[in-house]
C-alpha cells in the first residue's frame, strides 16, 4: 500500500483519481499537481464534453457504462458541505448514422453494445427519416441512436466537482510545474516543481493529460501520445431540429446542440495533423472546406449557418491506436500511466480513477479489468482496432 501518492495533472482524470483514493482510503497522502488551476488550456474544459457506449471494443463500452452511471449520481457522491454540484447532464443520445459500406459494422458493433447492457436503437433508413425527418438519408443504410445513457454535459463543471470534493476529502491540491524527479533504481522517490520544491512520493501518477509525454520523459519512459489540435465551432442556424441528438455522420463530421446554438467539429485528415500546435489558433478551412458542406448535405436547413465562436482544445492521443495507456511501465514500478485517452478522457474518466485507485491501494484491478489499457500491448506493438474513434 501506498502512504504518499503524488499525482501530475489535476484534471479529470487526475482529480479522479485523488478523489477515489481519498474516499476509498482517507490514510493515503494524495497531493495534486497542478500547472493551471484555471484549466485555461486543460482539455476537460475545452472539449465538447460528451459520453457514449457506442464503442466497439467491449472495455470502452464498459467504461462509459459506469461513466454515465457516475454522472447521473454526481450531486449525491460529489456533494461538499451540503452543496451539490450540477454538470447539466442531457441524455439528448449519440446518433451514429452509416451508409451501405459502414452498414455491417454498424450492426456488429451494435449487437456488442446492446449485449454489454447499453440503451442503443438501430434504425433502417425509413426509421431515420421517421424520427428525424430533418435528416437527410438518401446515402445512408442506417443509423444506431442511443436512447438513453449518451449524451453531452459540462465538462469544467465535472473537473472543479471532482477537485472540490477530492479536496474536501483531503486531497492537497499544489500549483506549480513539475520539471523533473529523483529516481532510485525502478522507483521515483520525489517529484521536483519549479517554485523549488520537491514532493517525496511512494506512487507518481502521470496524468498530466496532453503534456503527458513530458512528464514521461522525466521518468525516463518514451510514451507514444502527443498533443493534438481540434478546432471547436459554435454557430448558429435558423433550423430548429426536434429531438437533435449529438450526430456523427459517416464522415466523421458530428454536431449537437448546445442551447439555441449548436457545436460542430472534426479530426483533421492524418495527414494534416501535426503535434503541438498554438492553441490560440483555430483550423477556419477545416470548417469552411470540410465541416459547413458536410453539415449543410446532411441537414438541408444547415445551408445557413453562422459561425459565433470557436477555439481549439488538445487530444492527449496515442498515436499507437488512440486508446487510452492506463497502468505500470516495468521500467519504472511505482508510476502509474493514466495517459492518451485521445478525446474519450471525460468520459473515462471515473472508470481510470476508480481503477487507478485500486491498482495503488490493492496492487490490482477489483472492480472493472482495465488491463487490456495496459503498458503490454504498447510495448508489443499490438495496437487496439476501435472502429468508432470520433
Amino acid at each position: 500500500m501506498a502512504s504518499k501518492v503524488v499525482i501530475v495533472g489535476g484534471g479529470v482524470i487526475g482529480s479522479s483519481v485523488a478523489y477515489f483514493l481519498r474516499a476509498s482510503d482517507p490514510t493515503v497522502a494524495v497531493t495534486v499537481i497542478e500547472r493551471d488551476p484555471s484549466y485555461a488550456r486543460s482539455s476537460s474544459a475545452l472539449s465538447a464534453a460528451s459520453i457514449r457506449q457506442q464503442f466497439s471494443t467491449p472495455l470502452s463500452i464498459q467504461m462509459s457504462l459506469y461513466g454515465i452511471e457516475f454522472l447521473r449520481s454526481i450531486g449525491a457522491r460529489l456533494e461538499v458541505a451540503g452543496a451539490q454540484p450540477s454538470i447539466d447532464l442531457h441524455e439528448g443520445g449519440y446518433l451514429f448514422l452509416a451508409t451501405p459500406a459502414g452498414e455491417q459494422t454498424l450492426r456488429e458493433n451494435h449487437a456488442l453494445q446492446t449485449r454489454l447492457g447499453a440503451d442503443i436503437r438501430l434504425l433502417d433508413k425509413d426509421g431515420l427519416r421517421q424520427q428525424f425527418p430533418w435528416l437527410n438519408v438518401d446515402d445512408l443504410a442506417a443509423g444506431a441512436f442511443g436512447v438513453s445513457g449518451e449524451g453531452w454535459f459540462d465538462g469544467y463543471g465535472l473537473v472543479q466537482a471532482l477537485r472540490k470534493k477530492a479536496q474536501a476529502l483531503g486531497a492537497r491540491y499544489v500549483h506549480a510545474e513539475v520539471v523533473g524527479v529523483r529516481r532510485d533504481g525502478k522507483k521515483v522517490t520525489h517529484v521536483l516543481t519549479s517554485d523549488g520544491e520537491d514532493y517525496a512520493c511512494d506512487t507518481l501518477v502521470n496524468a498530466a493529460g496532453a503534456w503527458a509525454r513530458k512528464v514521461a520523459d522525466m521518468v525516463g519512459i518514451d510514451i507514444p501520445v502527443f498533443a493534438r489540435r481540434r478546432s471547436i465551432f459554435n454557430v448558429s442556424s435558423p433550423a430548429k431540429l426536434t429531438k437533435c441528438p449529438l450526430l456523427i455522420d459517416p464522415t466523421g463530421v458530428y454536431f449537437r446542440p448546445e442551447g439555441r446554438t449548436y457545436i460542430c467539429g472534426t479530426s483533421p485528415a492524418a495527414d494534416n495533423d501535426p503535434d503541438d500546435l498554438p492553441l490560440d489558433q483555430v483550423d477556419h478551412a477545416l470548417f469552411d472546406e470540410v465541416i459547413w458542406p458536410t453539415l449543410a448535405n446532411r441537414v438541408p436547413e444547415f445551408e445557413a449557418l453562422r459561425v459565433e465562436n470557436c477555439w481549439s482544445g488538445y487530444y492527449e492521443y496515442n498515436v499507437l491506436d488512440q486508446n487510452a495507456i492506463i497502468g505500470r511501465h516495468p521500467d519504472v514500478e511505482n508510476c502509474i500511466f493514466a495517459n492518451g485517452f485521445s478525446g474519450h478522457g471525460l468520459q473515462q474518466g471515473p472508470a481510470t480513477g476508480r481503477g487507478v485507485s485500486e491498482l495503488i491501494l490493492n496492487g490490482k484491478y477489483t472492480s472493472l479489468d482495465l488491463s487490456a489499457l495496459s503498458w503490454t500491448r504498447v510495448l508489443e506493438n499490438r495496437p487496439i482496432v476501435e472502429k468508432n474513434i470520433v
